[in-house]
Order: C-alpha cells, then sequence, then structure tokens
C-alpha cells in the first residue's frame, strides 16, 4: 500500500480511502492467520509446514463505511480459519443496528440520516431491526451467563458514561464494566451492567450474579468511591479489602481545590498514598493502602482501575457515531460486542501479573 498515494485518495474522497485501509489490515491479518495455520510463509519450504496454500478467494463483508472486498486465504486438505469475518461483523452489526434503532425511534437528526446512507441500508423496517436485537441479545445474554471458571484474586470496578434516549429527554447512564485478574495471571472481563442506582443493593445483586456464576477467590476489590460499594464488599465478600483508586481519589479531592494549588496538593497526596506515615487523608485512611497487603510486584496495577481505562476508550471511540442510544438494550448490545472482542484478547494475551507465590 503506498502511502502517497492513499493520502492523495483521501484528499479526493475519504471514504475510499478509509475503506482501502480497513481492506488492507484486514488481508494482513488473514495472511498472519494463514502463516500460524500453513506453518510457512508465501513459497517457502521447511519442515514444519502444516498445510499448502491453494490461493484465494473474494469474500465480501459490509461495514458502516460500505462493502469491502476482502482476499480470504484458501489452503490444500484443511479448512483456512479466521476471525476477521465474525469478530468485525459482530461489532458492525451491533452498531449498525443501534443506528437503524435510533432512526426509527425519532432520532432522526441529519447526521444519523447520513449514516444510514453509509451503510447502504436500504428499506429499514421494524422487523428487520427486531430480529438483529434478538440475534445480539442472545449474544449478551451467552456472555452473561457463562461460567466463571476460574478464581479471582483482584476485581476491578470503573464506569464510563453514555447518552441514552429516555422518551423526549437525554439522561446519561454509568454502564459498570468488571474485570478480574485470575489465579493464573491472566485478564477476563466478567460483568458489564447499567446503573439504576449506586447504592448497596445495587452492589450486592451485582456481586451475587458473579458469585453464582462461580467466582470465588476474591481479596481485594479495587474501585472508584461509588455509592454503596464499600458496603457490598464487606457482605459480598467476607475477608476480603476494598481499595480506593489512587487515580480517581486525586481526581476527586482535586475538585475542590483552586487550579494554583493543584499541582502541589497532587504531588502531597501522591506521596500519602504510598507512605501510611504520611497519611493526611482522614476520610479514606483504610481504603488507600489496602494494596500494600499484596505483593510489592503488584502494587502499581492494583491500586488503580487503570486495567478497565483503555476498555473506557474503546467503548467511547466505538460508539461516537451514535451520539445518543436509543435505549440502555442498544448500548449492552454494541458494549458487550466489543468486550467480547477484548475479553478473547486478554485471554489468550501476555500474563497481567506473574501470580507465582
Amino acid at each position: 500500500m503506498n502511502l502517497y498515494d492513499l493520502l492523495e485518495d483521501y484528499f479526493v474522497d475519504s471514504e475510499d480511502a478509509v475503506r482501502t485501509v480497513i481492506t488492507w489490515f484486514l488481508n494482513q491479518v488473514m495472511e498472519f492467520e494463514v502463516l500460524q495455520q500453513s506453518g510457512a510463509e508465501k513459497y517457502e519450504r521447511n519442515d514444519s509446514r502444516r498445510a499448502q496454500r491453494n490461493g484465494y478467494r473474494k469474500r465480501s463483508l459490509t461495514t458502516r463505511h460500505g462493502t469491502l472486498e476482502l482476499l480470504k486465504s484458501q489452503l490444500r486438505d484443511v479448512p483456512f480459519q479466521t476471525q476477521v469475518f465474525e469478530r468485525y461483523s459482530r461489532i458492525e452489526k451491533a452498531l449498525a443496528n443501534a443506528i437503524m434503532e435510533s432512526y426509527l425511534q425519532g432520532v432522526s437528526t441529519r447526521r444519523i440520516k447520513h449514516i444510514i446512507a453509509q451503510l447502504g441500508i436500504e428499506n429499514v423496517s421494524a422487523s428487520r431491526v427486531s430480529r438483529i436485537s434478538h440475534e445480539l441479545d442472545e449474544k449478551v445474554k451467552e456472555f452473561f451467563s457463562k461460567p466463571i471458571g476460574q478464581e479471582s484474586k483482584y476485581l476491578f470496578v470503573d464506569a464510563t458514561y453514555f447518552k441514552i434516549r429516555d422518551s423526549v429527554r437525554y439522561t446519561n447512564k454509568a454502564l459498570f464494566v468488571v474485570a478480574g485478574v485470575r489465579k493464573d495471571g491472566y485478564r477476563e472481563i466478567l460483568r458489564a451492567r447499567i446503573a439504576d442506582s449506586e447504592d448497596a443493593m445495587f452492589w450486592e445483586d451485582l456481586f451475587t450474579d458473579l458469585k453464582k456464576r462461580g467466582l470465588r477467590g476474591v481479596e481485594l476489590i479495587i474501585s472508584d468511591g461509588h455509592k454503596g460499594i464499600q458496603k457490598a464488599v464487606t457482605t459480598s465478600f467476607q475477608g476480603s479489602s476494598w481499595q480506593m483508586c489512587h487515580v480517581h481519589l486525586i481526581r476527586t479531592v482535586l475538585k475542590t481545590i483552586l487550579k494554583e494549588y493543584q499541582k502541589e496538593v497532587a504531588y502531597k497526596i501522591k506521596e500519602a498514598m504510598e507512605d501510611p506515615l504520611q497519611e493526611t487523608l482522614d476520610r479514606f485512611h483504610f481504603d488507600t493502602h489496602n494494596y500494600q497487603a499484596f505483593p510489592k510486584e503488584h502494587w502499581r496495577k492494583i491500586r488503580t482501575t487503570n486495567i478497565l481505562e483503555r476498555v473506557n476508550k474503546e467503548l467511547k471511540r466505538r460508539s461516537k457515531v451514535i451520539g445518543a442510544f436509543p435505549n440502555e438494550e442498544a448500548l449492552l448490545r454494541l458494549s458487550v460486542s466489543i468486550l467480547i472482542d477484548i475479553n478473547e484478547e486478554w485471554i489468550t494475551g501476555n500474563r497481567y501479573l506473574s501470580m507465582d507465590d
């Protein structure tokens, strides 16, 4: 792919340039997959080769940027397996469905109409939206009900906020994501839930659901200072501790400080949170140093909810095109589709922490 030509194309037709980049990227993903499955580069001869390449077959993929014409590799004797179509289509389908739902429910702004046109969607009908919604709801249900097979020593909870249409007005609602670090050191996304309240009952219900699915071994829960979560931790995970996220704590304190003093105050807070003897935050005294009861090499990663920072950014990025969700269900369909992909990367990627004693 020639970068100069791509830039030139972008100024002529930016949408066409975007399609070119996505097409190139997804073709590269499939090239990597065929290398793994065949055991050899193209035209390479070696003793570890497991399959022979057999050219390519054209395959179309519909996205919100238009239809992409991809080249799917073929292997002799064994089928070539790729995650490109399943994974990409799942998120694209959830996104398109949320947009179509918005359109049908009267969020018919010029922006939504333009996106509908870009998607190449014709005859947007309630029955079509309902059919796709049902299919995606099954995926959400499956993800939320799957058994939790391993213990999670550390549990992280963080929220990001989305605009949701409620009749004729719009409200901001929190989507909480719960992630754990398993006893083998890998991260796993365990749950996502839209908050109808933040009292102890909400958290106890959420934690009870996780325990029913098999969650056990929790010793430390790291979160923002959400209302009710501290009480729920003591009743739901007896013997465990709650850790106030240091990043959230600093932000909370700095909101009450004049801008000219914020840098100095932030520095003093960081010192206090690392050394209990310098503690000046009486309200949080018992909840800012609990992480120090665990292996020192874990401290940097268990005193904040930064583990979920990239997750929240990805949720925001992928949903930006929608603006406001037509309802809570549409938000869950899209967010869970994205979380499924991130979870697959986590449990098949590198260990997050070394859990060896």
